[in-house]
């Protein structure tokens, strides 16, 4: 016989034989549930994400792939991400931790200190604190690792002040999550003074066509630009490739000052339109690595019927976004709110109130929301501390709510045990 006799006898069919069967295995769908882990009960409108794309699951917590998938990961607010591997034709189940953060930051100083990271960490042996908010990007540019993406963009090269930055970051994280800490990457996106510095044209600017600087000397982005809103994408992207179990966007906003120069008409409808594109893109970006996804917002973007001059319109965030998360900070409510003219009075009254605004404006469950909360002294009223007291009441109105936990503000990375809530 041949060689070609013998091809076309034996190898060819058996090879049609493999590809038939590879066609028939891949048109197979992964089915599966995802439950509670606590209650065994499904867990409806769950994100489903397959290396095929995303999906969500039904009333009855179910879902089914167009086709084959070696993995498959799910996360819903109020949970733990997870994943699990497909074992060939078996359901899925997809059993989800229910966990509420309750956070303390922890700015680019701070989690490169041993003496303030572990002082955070401390918080979790006699406090509910089971959660960190950590700079990837801080208000200043500042990276607590060698970004790769910082460097590709040119930003890293402006830093002008100098940070330390951890040897080893992914390593860091995995210590903290070891410790059974949710980490939250906070990333600042449009107020960047190295990548104005690096990239003049990509910057917000004067009517007179001069680099405008806000009330701090610093520089802003254009959020028009879609050099500037890539580039936070792949901040973003690095941050999940490290572990991080959340994507947070800060000033993912225009600044709040009249008069000044972007590439596009500053009116509401293109800065809310730029606001949404861009997270709408980090929610496409960022889908493979199943994290969750949140902006923080003014405290009065709650209140404001407009975009607050910002492109923070709160009624088109939940789409783009797992969570909401307003500032809202006493101290910031400087105009008070209807019928209530002294905020630091009653710390828990700008919680309560402007929780239940959110909630009946975006018609979303207090489970989407996770506040920021006052844990530093008052500026604008009677300079008091935030202590027990103050941190309860707002803490016990953010619960009140069934928010998704919420985050303590101190610029200064210092939370004493004493003022934080116990187990």
């Amino acid at each position: 016989m041949t060689f070609i006799r013998a091809l076309r006898r034996y190898a060819i069919p058996a090879l049609l034989a493999v590809a038939a069967l590879l066609t028939e295995r891949g048109a197979l769908a992964v089915t599966g549930v995802v439950l509670d882990s606590s209650t065994q009960t499904p867990v409806a409108d769950a994100i489903i994400t397959t290396s095929l794309g995303v999906m969500r699951t039904d009333e009855n917590g179910r879902f089914e792939t167009a086709q084959a998938a070696e993995r498959v990961a799910a996360r819903a607010p109020g949970y733990l991400r997870t994943e699990a591997k497909v074992n060939d034709e078996t359901p899925v189940t997809l059993a989800l931790t229910p966990f509420r953060p309750k956070a303390v930051y922890l700015s680019v100083f701070g989690v490169t200190s041993s003496t303030l990271r572990n002082n955070a960490v401390s918080l979790t042996e006699n406090t509910v604190i089971n959660a960190l908010v950590i700079d990837v990007k801080g208000d200043r540019g500042l990276t607590p690792y060698r970004s790769a993406a910082r460097e590709a963009i040119g930003a890293a090269a402006h830093v002008t002040q100098h940070a330390p930055q951890a040897k080893d970051f992914p390593a860091l994280l995995a210590r903290l999550h070891a410790q059974h800490l949710y980490l939250i990457a906070r990333i600042v996106v449009f107020k960047d003074d190295p990548l104005a510095d690096a990239h003049p044209q990509w910057s917000v600017h004067t009517a007179d066509g001069e680099p405008w600087r806000d009330r701090e000397n610093l520089q802003w982005m254009d959020p028009f630009s879609h050099d500037v809103r890539e580039h936070n994408l792949d901040v973003a992207e690095e941050a999940a490739r490290m572990g991080f179990d959340e994507i947070q966007f800060d000033y993912v906003r225009f600044p709040d000052k009249s008069g000044l120069r972007f590439a596009l008409p500053n009116t509401q409808a293109n800065r809310t339109a730029a606001i949404i594109d861009f997270l709408q893109a980090a929610r496409a970006r960022l889908a493979p690595y199943n994290v969750f996804i949140s902006a923080d917002i003014f405290g009065y973007v709650c209140w404001n019927l407009n975009d607050t001059a910002i492109g923070q319109q709160i009624e088109q965030l939940g789409a783009a976004l797992d969570y909401i998360s307003p500032m809202l900070y006493p101290s910031s409510f400087t105009w008070g709110l209807p019928g209530f003219t002294n905020p630091t009075a009653d710390p828990g009254q700008i919680v309560r109130r402007t929780l239940a605004e959110a909630m009946q404006r975006t018609r979303l469950p207090g489970v989407r929301f996770r506040p920021w909360l006052q844990a530093f002294r008052d500026y604008a009223f009677d300079h008091r501390p935030f202590d027990a007291a103050a941190i309860s009441a707002q803490v016990n109105a953010a619960d009140a709510a069934d928010t998704d936990g919420w985050m303590l503000w101190n610029p200064r990375n210092h939370y004493e045990a004493a003022d934080l809530p116990h187990r």
